[in-house]
């Protein structure tokens, strides 16, 4: 009898009842986040409530048409990794640029559809970029990740940026609760529900929070129960050349911030990123936001909240991320759904958020641990990336006087770090070092100059 190929634990199709369960837990994890964009956008252009509303839906239907086009793909289009897709908050400052200035939304959606075919042609040029990502600079890239996002989780915790009660002990105590069970949950309770201990935090944090008055449902009395979002509903797209050249610089942006989440899901789940799945993914997301510039929506990219889950969970399956994406769907076109899901509490999310994006950093020193350090200069690397991608974190003005296209590259941690990690890796790394031919190496370290075969071969053993 012929002998079946183990199936690789990203393909493995869990059963619907832990299906459903995982997927939940995902969309709990990215949905504050995915309505932040349309609801900050929206806002600064004034747009009525109801436009506003349909901003929303718009957005959870094609986040969770691009989450299932990344995972489960289709010819030369999607990663088929656990990868949720979100709109980018790389895209809302110029954005509002664009809406407020006399383009409206027509502008932003024309801007937006130019910068999905870029990413769509730009995609097996970045495929082709990978060998300039070994662990030195993927581990810096994956604990940028995770610390960047800990001021999101931070702020949720205290009650929601912009809250009346932003920092009220009551906040952050619920959070603190919700954290303690999500431990507790994966420490002590058996296997299966160990998995799901940040859906268990969630729904025990609601439980406990609706008699303390921190939930307000009113929302999901005034929501409609169907909503379906048409083509260019808010007028046909417009080409302003300046709105393109801003959102194109968007997309640089995201690829180089996507690019490090794939390779951090990548490592997570056994399945390492090649150049050729490196450009499908890219590929699928610059189709997503045509998408998202189609149906009234924006620029879409992966979402490192959800990395951490998948770090935390170790649930590799991309067919539960692509039952996360079906629930998007739903959401979308059932709105009074989706008021029922916004109407979580921030500080119940913050308690979940601070295990999630701690467990990305810690992804990230694991990697860096595989890293020689001896005799070389990687520390400097490490040091110097964290530094600068830490920096628009800690003080986001920071850059608030340089252009608008240097504010969208270096205001987003991920991306600034990103690219000085690259930079320095190839300064430190691969160019010849002074005094020393190619392919000379220090003791006890990468070689000083013409080390990108060593770069490569560190790559492939730690993976």
């Amino acid at each position: 009898m012929a002998s079946t190929a183990p199936v690789h634990p990203v393909d493995e199709v869990p059963p619907v009842r832990q299906l459903a369960a995982f997927g939940l837990q995902h969309v709990l994890a990215m949905y504050a986040g995915a309505v932040a964009v349309p609801l900050i956008v929206g806002g600064a252009m004034q747009l009525p409530p109801a436009d506003l509303a349909y901003l929303i839906t718009a957005d959870l239907l094609v986040c969770g048409i691009a989450t299932l086009i990344q995972c489960v793909g289709f010819w030369r289009f999607g990663v088929r990794l656990p990868i949720m897709q979100g709109c980018t908050f790389a895209a809302v400052s110029p954005m509002v640029l664009i809406g407020t200035t006399g383009g409206g939304l027509p502008a932003i959606y024309g801007s937006v559809i130019v910068a999905g075919l870029a990413i769509v042609l730009l995609a097996p040029v970045f495929g082709k970029l990978l060998r300039f990502f070994p662990p030195l600079v993927t581990g810096t890239v994956i604990l940028i990740i995770g610390v960047s996002l800990l001021p999101v989780a931070g702020n949720w915790a205290a009650g929601g940026a912009g809250s009346a009660d932003f920092g009220a002990p009551k906040n952050l105590a619920l959070a603190a609760f919700v954290l303690a069970v999500v431990l507790g949950v994966q420490r002590f309770a058996p296997v299966f529900l160990s998995r799901i201990a940040v859906l268990i935090g969630i729904a025990v944090g609601l439980a406990v929070a609706v008699p303390f008055g921190f939930t307000d449902f009113g929302g999901v009395k005034d929501a409609d129960w169907v909503g379906i979002s048409t083509p260019f509903h808010f007028g046909a797209p417009v080409f302003e050349v300046s709105a393109i050249v801003s959102m194109l610089v968007v997309a640089l942006v995201c690829m180089t911030e996507t690019t490090g989440d794939f390779i951090a899901v990548g490592e997570m789940t056994g399945r390492k990123v090649e150049p050729r799945s490196l450009a499908d993914g890219l590929r699928a997301d610059g189709l997503s936001t045509v998408l998202g510039g189609v149906f009234n929506t924006f620029p879409y990219t992966a979402y490192a909240q959800n990395v951490g889950l998948v770090g935390m969970t170790r649930v590799r399956s991309r067919w539960v991320v692509a039952a996360a994406g079906g629930m998007l769907v739903l959401l979308g076109l059932l709105p009074k759904l989706g008021a029922v899901v916004a109407a979580i509490p921030a500080p119940v999310l913050g308690g979940a958020g601070l295990v999630m994006f701690g467990t990305v950093a810690a992804s990230g020193l694991r990697t860096l641990a595989e890293v020689d350090f001896k005799g070389n200069h990687n520390l400097t690397v490490v040091a110097v990336s964290v530094a600068v991608g830490v920096l628009p974190v800690g003080v986001p003005t920071i850059y608030d006087r340089f252009p608008d296209w240097f504010q969208t590259v270096m205001h987003s941690g991920i991306s600034a770090g990103c690219l000085t990690a690259i930079v320095l890796n190839l300064l430190f790394n691969h160019l010849p070092a002074k005094g020393g031919s190619a392919g000379d190496a220090e003791s006890g370290g990468l070689p000083v100059g013409g080390g990108e075969q060593a770069v490569e071969k560190s790559r492939e053993e730690s993976v």
